[in-house]
């Protein structure tokens, strides 16, 4: 299913120049919308891993709901995209003030019960402020987010007692443990079922563990699959009572360098309130490469 009604910003909109146009088609959105995403894929690295996800292991990944896609056109050209994988918040690429509100206008009319909003700093600001004006629903900053891209890998010294290794099957309950503890930890919950998701890493060979001398795993690095010569690493956790011995930074720099080495550029996001993690990654070689921000909306005050 698609739809589009010439909504867009200014006087483009009403001569039909730029038209937000939305589908809970993956196909069709990836059809008009692919190219643009792999134009910056530092910077679409999320519509380009949950995609994929989608592509490869069906629409009903993240729960029954359908995920909705979006994207505007200006002149024939996709120059911005958005998408949902409910119940989650929608998640935007850059957008002008006006294309946001284009877009919060069509959202609020189809009764979207958006939980939030996450994207570029000013973009995520422009449509929480839009959706407060069409819905009544006050927005609260929940996240800001820094997103790496990595230079020159400087692996830790010394590195702690212990070795790297790719998670197999025998670990598969120990990765859903963990990503269930990850997930509440930054305070989102799984976006996936947790077996479910062990099985698909392992299965691409896309977590690795760091383990001590004796065999007991104490840390893991997730990587995404390769998209448009680029992985994403995520995520990264080790348990609160193993931290401050190098875990960490050990198995990040391992799935980095075999990332690297693969050939692929390789990425990563942190929480830019976390002053620790930011220090590990820039110590690793990790460059600063754009701030994105995360809205909450108050869902008692939607005025439909």
């Amino acid at each position: 299913m698609a739809d589009g009604d010439g909504d867009g910003d200014g006087d483009g909109a009403a001569r039909g120049v730029c038209a937000w146009t939305l589908t809970e088609e993956l196909d069709t959105f990836l059809a008009h919308a692919g190219p643009f995403l792999r134009s910056r894929p530092a910077q679409h690295t999320v519509p380009l891993t949950v995609t994929d996800t989608l592509r490869r292991r069906g629409r009903r990944v993240f729960g029954e709901e359908p995920p909705l896609f979006g994207f505007l056109e200006r002149a024939g050209a996709v120059r911005a995209v958005c998408f949902r994988t409910p119940p989650r918040g929608v998640h935007l690429t850059t957008l002008t003030p006006g294309e946001a509100d284009a877009l919060a206008a069509r959202l609020a009319a189809r009764k979207e019960r958006l939980p939030g909003v996450i994207g570029d700093r000013d973009s995520a600001a422009a449509f929480a402020a839009s959706w407060q004006r069409h819905t009544g629903a006050t927005p609260a900053l929940h996240q800001r987010r820094l997103l790496y891209r990595l230079g020159t890998l400087t692996v830790p010294e010394p590195l702690p007692p212990g070795r790297a290794r790719v998670a197999d099957a025998s670990d598969r309950g120990q990765l859903a443990r963990w990503y269930v503890e990850f997930s509440e930890e930054i305070g989102d919950g799984p976006a996936q079922d947790p077996d479910a998701w062990a099985g698909a890493r392992i299965a691409h060979g896309g977590a690795t563990l760091w383990e001590t001398p004796d065999g007991i795993p104490v840390a893991m690095a997730g990587v995404t699959p390769e998209i448009a010569g680029q992985v994403r690493v995520a995520p990264v956790y080790t348990p609160a009572r193993l931290r401050r011995r190098g875990y960490a930074g050990a198995v990040t720099a391992e799935v980095s360098r075999a990332a690297r080495a693969a050939g692929a550029q390789v990425v990563l996001f942190t929480n830019l309130a976390d002053p620790t993690t930011n220090k590990l990654y820039r110590r690793l070689g990790y460059r600063p490469v754009a701030e994105s921000a995360e809205y909450l909306f108050d869902q008692r005050v939607i005025a439909f």
